[in-house]
């Protein structure tokens, strides 16, 4: 069985996932709004930190560009929660800890820590127009000056 992926120019399938603050993330009720889809690897790590801080600066500029934002790892809502908290994110993290949204955006690599191979999220962001399509993705995102990147690309796209 081979798995369905997302691919640039076409419509994303259509997703529903928990997130914190007790909501649920649904692609089909977010039609009529850009949405940016960050994956990280894990709550509270520096790269991760950093990453959520910079979408959180420039929050205000990617709702104006009519724009939701989701941070998804495979954290638990409990991590997310106090990940969220503790870093006054004002956007929604999404649990995946079944690698459901990982495996609909192919975000998942062989990774290497101390000498140990694991399974891990690749960073990784997907940019999803008002129409539900795929507009661009960046992978093995290094975190310096990316946030300001997709915020360009959001802003470029054409409103409905």
């Amino acid at each position: 069985m081979t798995q369905k992926t997302v691919s640039v120019g076409k419509k994303v399938p259509p997703f529903s996932a928990e997130a914190t603050s007790d909501t649920t993330v649904d692609l089909k009720a977010l039609k009529g709004r850009h949405l940016v889809l960050y994956f990280y690897p894990k709550d509270s790590t520096p790269g991760c930190t950093q990453e959520g801080q910079d979408f959180r600066d420039l929050y205000e500029a990617f709702e104006k560009a009519n724009c939701e934002v989701f941070g998804v790892s495979r954290d638990s809502l409990k991590k997310h929660e106090n990940f969220k908290a503790k870093h006054d994110f004002p956007f929604e993290l999404i649990s995946d800890p079944d690698d459901e949204l990982c495996s609909l955006f192919d975000v998942i690599r062989m990774k290497k820590m101390y000498g140990k191979e694991f399974e891990g999220i690749e960073r990784s962001t997907f940019l999803i127009d008002a129409n539900g399509e795929l507009q661009q993705e960046w992978r093995k995102v290094k975190v310096p000056g990316h946030v300001e990147e997709v915020l360009e690309a959001v802003q470029e796209l054409p409103d409905l």
